[in-house]
């Protein structure tokens, strides 16, 4: 079985809910997307029952600081179940140049020296370029440069082993230049900061974010089969879900999800 957890679904200064983040999932072996801010990301982790020696591979978009920081503490948790003989193999960090110098950086500052060792034996970190294409999970992936106008951030599209395609568009806007790899995809996972009726309030283009209109028009543009939105406000959590989908779907025809923190879904 092919899933999405979604360890944390909020924008950068929420407080009711973690910062987005997310494994890709095949069986008992997960991809993480992101880290989020803090060690919420162990303590979720936890909460779905996922073991931090089942992942192997983590991709980092960006060298924010509720993506990038919380990488620290799975970096620390890998390194001292390696430690401790209980996990097996290698753990994989992908990311831009610039996002693995930020993270060998804080680690040089913040960690042990008996963790940070185990960089380029036991913990390896691979550069990704536009176009980019790794296997991870058994699956085609393919990284690429969002396009951002605030800070070098990269996405990706990958090729689900059940044939169905899926593109993670990082916390900005679609843009044309990216046509290719989201056009036609069976799930587009798309930032929506705020509703559109309320952008007056949280101002998402000043931030460099889309609305929930926005983001479900641009998928009913791309001609997507399911939509999934995150990396949202939380002034309204408990009926954040209803109130984005029911404007989401004045412009998208297809299934539009918005998860909440430790939601799975079924790919």
């Amino acid at each position: 079985m092919e899933s999405i957890t979604m360890l944390g679904t909020g924008s950068a200064m929420v407080t009711k809910c973690y910062n987005t983040c997310f494994t890709l999932s095949k069986g008992d072996e997960h991809f993480l997307i992101d880290a989020g801010g803090g060690n919420t990301i162990l303590s979720n982790l936890e909460k779905v029952n996922i073991k931090i020696n089942q992942i192997h591979n983590m991709f980092v978009s960006h060298t924010h600081n509720d993506h990038i920081l919380g990488t620290i503490w799975v970096i620390r948790s890998v390194a001292t179940d390696i430690l401790k003989d209980k996990y097996q193999g290698i753990f994989n960090i992908y990311g831009t140049k610039k996002s693995i110098d930020a993270i060998k950086s804080i680690c040089s500052y913040v960690l042990q020296n008996k963790f940070t060792k185990l960089f380029g034996t036991k913990i390896l970190f691979n550069e990704v370029e536009n176009n980019s294409e790794i296997n991870i999970l058994g699956r085609k992936t393919i990284f690429f440069n969002i396009c951002s106008t605030k800070e070098l951030q990269f996405g990706f599209k990958t090729y689900l082993n059940n044939g169905k395609s899926l593109t993670f568009l990082g916390d900005e806007p679609y843009r044309e230049a990216v046509k290719d790899f989201c056009y036609d995809v069976d799930y587009l996972l798309h930032e929506a900061f705020c509703l559109y009726s309320q952008k007056d309030i949280f101002n998402p283009y000043e931030k460099h974010h889309a609305t929930v209109k926005d983001a479900c028009k641009n998928a009913e543009i791309l001609n997507v089969k399911n939509i999934l939105l995150y990396h949202a406000e939380d002034k309204d959590l408990s009926n954040r879900k209803e109130l984005y989908i029911k404007e989401g779907k004045e412009e998208f025809s297809g299934n539009i999800y918005v998860p909440n923190d430790l939601d799975v879904i079924n790919l």
